[in-house]
């Protein structure tokens, strides 16, 4: 099976990828959410002609001029209005959010009024008409589109959708992504390991990664490299309802690589597998029913390469959310050797010089070195056949923080 380019590769695993149907949710879990419907005022706000200030309730024509003196002939605390009419040369101590009383259509502040006792005040400064009111609807009124489908819900968001009295929204469902480690030397951190096992830890960077874009991860473990126990957790994810399968490791070609025969064997119909890039060469594309599958390489930096490029603009996108990859233009801080047929996707460290990115590639790029990508914070990205590359020419950055 030919190589197949990253761009044609991520293409095919997107094909037909859509947002998943929407789930009601109430509002106090919903912060990071997508819409799946637009959100609509169920109310106006405010839904009275209500004081911005503390102050005094008057008519603007008893304080055209000052100073003007004025009886005061009751109180509107927020939440409690007055409830009769202020008439010429009246005034009633209010405060910020209450509802203006009827016949008045300004506020004074507080700061400029004299309390002249005996239930009378002086007005020092004069005031015009519609100061330090906020007028009925000011912000929004019943049946105003508030939010448009596929919003984020960030914090302002939420709170518009509170003020606007909905206690639960419909939002797109969380993709679940089903985890299966495999390999016999696999073992879990704080594990006392034998002579021949590793620690696995490629699940927990695909996790992260899968959450970073709003999906659920299901870790379901690690398999033994039999086939019937690769089946099992496949069944298992199937039955928890995964929207994806991940595998790690074993989709490769040698002895005990198994999973593409046992995907295959659960139905799974095979897209592709083997892509031109390095780190990352052996990953596999395929769909078990409405279940799209991915075969991570076992290698952790091809895993976590891997999962940066396809599978999380995959799980962004049946989320409802857009994954754009940050790609800058640098400059190179070190020599590169010429490309082969593959794209390179080389670690190394962007740091900003005088105003421009200079892209330092680490001189070792195997692909178990864990560490060395924790460190990077770029991956240089080379296309295939690229020739030699000079220290300061120009290169492609895919930054990864």
């Amino acid at each position: 099976m030919a190589l197949l380019p990253v761009a044609e590769a991520l293409q095919r695993l997107l094909d037909g990828a859509t947002a998943l149907p929407g789930e009601s949710v109430p509002l106090a879990d919903a912060a990071g959410r997508v819409l799946a419907d637009p959100v609509v005022a169920l109310r106006t706000q405010p839904p009275f002609n209500a004081s911005a200030m503390d102050g005094y309730a008057v008519r603007a024509a008893d304080v055209a001029s000052a100073p003007a003196r004025l009886s005061v002939i009751g109180m509107a605390p927020a939440g409690r209005g007055f409830t009769g009419s202020v008439g010429k040369g009246e005034a009633v101590r209010i405060f910020t959010g209450a509802p203006l009383p009827e016949g008045a259509d300004t506020v004074v502040i507080q700061e400029n009024v004299r309390d002249l006792g005996g239930g009378s005040i002086e007005v020092t400064e004069p005031t015009a008409e519609g100061r330090n009111v906020r007028r009925r609807g000011l912000d929004f009124c019943e049946g105003d589109l508030l939010l448009e489908k596929g919003r984020q819900l960030d914090p302002a968001a939420l709170s518009l959708a509170a003020s606007a009295n909905h206690p639960s929204l419909n939002v797109v469902r969380q993709p679940l992504l089903a985890i299966i480690a495999t390999g016999d030397e696999l073992l879990p951190p704080g594990s006392a390991l034998g002579p021949d096992q590793i620690i696995s830890s490629n699940a927990y960077g695909v996790t992260a990664t899968a959450q970073s874009v709003g999906a659920r991860a299901l870790d379901l473990g690690i398999a033994a490299d039999r086939k019937d126990a690769i089946a099992a957790l496949v069944k298992k994810a199937v039955k928890a309802g995964a929207d994806v399968i991940v595998t790690l490791g074993g989709a490769s070609v040698g002895d005990h690589d198994l999973i593409h025969d046992v995907l295959t064997g659960e139905g799974m119909q095979l897209d592709f597998w083997k892509i031109a890039m390095r780190p990352g060469k052996p990953l596999m594309f395929g769909r078990l029913g409405d279940i799209r599958c991915i075969g991570l390489p076992g290698n952790p930096v091809a895993s976590l390469v891997c999962s940066q490029l396809f599978l999380k603009p995959l799980l962004a996108r049946l989320g409802g959310r857009s994954c754009r990859q940050e790609i800058r233009t640098a400059r190179l801080g070190a020599a590169m050797h010429a490309n082969d047929l593959r794209q390179d996707y080389v670690r190394a460290v962007v740091r900003e010089d005088a105003g421009a990115l200079i892209a330092t590639p680490f001189g070792i790029q195997d692909s178990s070195m864990l560490r060395m990508l924790a460190d990077a914070n770029g991956l240089i990205v080379r296309q295939p056949f690229a020739p030699a590359a000079e220290a300061g020419e120009e290169c492609s950055i895919l930054m990864l923080r």
